[in-house]
């Protein structure tokens, strides 16, 4: 028997031929689980016979006659021919572009950028905020500055900080850009100058003028490579005593928040001096020895590194992953008390696609087999990593992972179960629990909820340890949610639920704990769900945003405390919250 073994997720129900659903069935393990359908076109074949004779009548009613040869019509042939030609070749060169990057399709509605606002004052318009939150929720997203050149992907609109002040129960609103390198040099030019990460060419002519302009800058002098070229607009991470804004295609840029409410950008951690340097938008910290993990891709070889901060935000050396043998597009990994985890997806670069004009650089591989990758997490040869196949698993967000005994890992994590339209905000996206035993090689996987969640949140200091409750978005496209829902991960089901009503929708929902501090004074002799889960919520038929706090064990998620922003807030991505200890820091 060969050491690795496969469980499917369901079990399905095979149907007659003609039928046109499908049962997928909960396992058995989930008390809460409801079976769940997906459609199939079938054929529908004529119950009259064929009339062939009718058939004849027909066909010789519409036959065209034979256009008479001269000169006039052997123009108009030309002509015609003529005008195809251009169209295919002007498609060639300037195609029309996806809705998905299209940035006057993507960036309308609350999606569309707005301008930095200075710290603003707000006011609280239910309930009242809890004294022992004090400190600064803040939260990420994408806001271009400029009008693009040609496509731009909603994962690519410039970074963009949302920080609110709490102080006392009283709360001060500011935004601000990341001032990164890409957004100073386009800022000083008055229009975009670096590509896009996930944007691409699209045509011959965006891959030209690539080539004619910012080739040119860079054998100049006016582009400086080493400088990276991110955006800084997925997440923002506490560590080493310093808050990161991060992206995946880039380093981290340092923040600072003043007493008054204000953000700043300090500059780039220049933590590597390759060329292209980045890290992963998703550090994870050992709650216990403040060591933080993170990992970098790269289009050449190795494509794939596991490094670590010390406590004193100290890089480690780096450990090259050898076994990923082609340029892979990781997003996120989680780390248990003694392992690195990976999700290897079927996304990969294409960057022959991009130098073509024909795409973006991120790419779906439909061959590519899906995996899990276990690897001590202070291993100092990659020979300790072990892949263990898991099909059609592709974990873009992995919320939690633990130890279970000596061989078993155990992952929740949500599944992009239509990977190919990765780049389409409706795709459908499942929450699952994997289970790996490290010795056996077996792999189980459960669906925990047939909803589509995505961009949760679990209490912080049960990261790489066993938990119980999960925090998700309830998506209508991401990143807009509909509600937020909380999951017991033992048993699947619902223990707690709010929706933000008719054409109101939220972003990720962040769980704090009740005394809002991140360090080692918890007390795990507590209950995990004591504190409360918050995000910024917008109302498209109003404009108006607030800012809600909701009661994390209420099975309600009962408003704690609603606070009015001064103007719209843009949907974005992954937030934080600091302490008043962790902004003396």
């Amino acid at each position: 028997m060969s050491k690795y073994s496969y469980t499917m997720p369901q079990s399905f129900q095979v149907l007659p031929h003609n039928s046109s659903k499908i049962s997928l069935c909960p396992s058995p393990k989930i008390k809460c689980g409801k079976t769940i359908f997906c459609s199939i076109n079938t054929t529908s074949f004529p119950s009259k016979p064929f009339n062939e004779k009718g058939f004849e009548q027909i066909c010789s009613k519409t036959k065209k006659k034979t256009p008479p040869s001269s000169p006039q019509s052997l123009f108009s042939h030309l002509s015609s021919i003529s005008k195809n030609l251009l169209l295919n070749t002007l498609n060639i060169i300037h195609p029309p572009l996806d809705p998905s990057t299209d940035p006057k399709h993507v960036f309308t509605g609350n999606y569309a950028p707005v301008n930095e606002l200075d710290p603003t004052d707000c006011q609280v318009i239910e309930g009242e905020l809890p004294l022992s939150l004090n400190g600064v929720y803040i939260r990420n997203g994408p806001n271009p500055q400029l009008q693009p050149r040609r496509a731009l992907h909603l994962f690519d609109g410039d970074g963009m900080l949302h920080s609110l002040r709490l102080s006392n129960g009283n709360a001060t609103y500011c935004s601000r850009y990341v001032k990164t390198y890409k957004y100073m040099l386009e800022k000083e030019a008055g229009f975009p100058i670096i590509p896009n990460f996930f944007s691409g060419f699209y045509g011959l002519a965006d891959a030209f003028q690539f080539l004619l302009i910012d080739i040119g800058k860079v054998l100049t002098g006016h582009i400086d490579l080493m400088k990276g070229f991110g955006v800084a607009n997925t997440s923002i991470a506490f560590f080493a005593n310093k808050l990161h804004a991060l992206s995946d295609s880039d380093l981290p840029y340092l923040i600072s928040l003043t007493q008054t409410g204000d953000i700043e950008t300090l500059g780039r951690w220049e933590v590597s001096k390759k060329l292209l340097a980045n890290m992963s938008a998703h550090p994870k910290i050992d709650m216990e020895t403040k060591e933080t993990f993170a990992f970098s891709t790269s289009l050449t070889f190795p494509h794939l590194s596991l490094f670590r901060f010390d406590s004193n935000g100290v890089k480690q050396k780096e450990l090259p992953i050898s076994s990923v043998r082609k340029p892979t597009f990781l997003h996120d990994f989680a780390v248990t008390k003694r392992f690195a985890v990976f999700g290897d997806t079927q996304l990969g670069f294409a960057p022959e696609k991009v130098a073509m004009g024909r795409g973006a650089l991120v790419d779906y591989k439909q061959d590519k087999v899906t995996r899990i990758g276990i690897i001590p997490k202070y291993a100092t040869d990659d020979s300790e990593m072990e892949w263990f196949p898991v099909p059609n698993f592709n974990a873009i967000h992995i919320f939690n992972a633990w130890e279970d005994g000596e061989d078993e890992i155990v992952l929740i994590a949500s599944n992009i179960v239509s990977i190919e339209n990765i780049y389409e905000r409706t795709c459908d996206i499942k929450l699952e629990k994997v289970k790996i035993n490290m010795r056996t090689g077996h792999v189980s996987r459960n669906l925990i909820s047939s909803r589509n969640l995505e961009l949760g949140s679990i209490n912080p200091f049960c990261a790489g340890k066993k938990s119980r409750y999960a925090y998700m978005g309830v998506f209508d496209e991401v990143p807009k949610m509909l509600g937020v829902v909380k999951i017991d991960l033992e048993t699947g089901c619902e223990v707690g639920k709010r929706f933000y009503g008719h054409n109101c929708f939220g972003g990720e929902p962040l769980f704090v704990t009740k005394n809002g501090k991140n360090k080692v004074d918890f007390d795990h002799d507590g209950e995990e769900d004591d504190g409360y889960v918050m995000s910024y919520v917008h109302n498209e038929e109003s404009g108006e945003s607030k800012f809600l706090v909701m009661d994390a064990k209420s099975p309600e998620l009962s408003i704690v405390a609603a606070v009015r922003l001064p103007r719209r807030v843009p949907y974005g991505f992954h937030g934080l919250f600091l302490s008043e200890e962790d902004l003396l820091h």
